[in-house]
């Protein structure tokens, strides 16, 4: 499913990221990939509260918690800085569709990095 949301459609999603050699782009673009998925899960089942938004970008947290052994197999890992990074994507994500109340560490709680 396209993205619709005129905002996040033309995102560039960890760009951050993207732009340091530390972290190997293949894997970055799992990341992005788990983003936009996250987004297009927004779009179609458009959370009417909080709780649902957290249910959903949980189920993407755990995700990227995946992720974190492929970047160490890279010779990179989440750390703070791309921690940071991270958690400033899932809080433009809420925002972009509305959420402008969500919580930053609600939307990531359950993270291992």
């Amino acid at each position: 499913m396209p993205i619709t949301h005129q905002q996040v459609a033309g995102y560039e999603f960890l760009r951050q990221m993207y732009d340091d050699s530390y972290f190997p782009d293949h894997v970055v673009d799992r990341g992005r990939t788990i983003l936009l998925r996250l987004c297009e899960r927004i779009e179609a089942e458009r959370p009417s509260d909080l709780e649902s938004l957290y249910a959903l970008t949980q189920a993407a947290t755990e995700e990227l918690n995946l992720l974190e052994r492929e970047f160490e197999a890279a010779g990179s890992e989440i750390e703070t800085v791309a921690r940071e990074w991270i958690c400033d994507e899932f809080c433009f994500v809420a925002s972009a569709y509305g959420f402008t109340e969500a919580e930053p560490e609600q939307l990531t709680s359950g993270r291992d990095w």
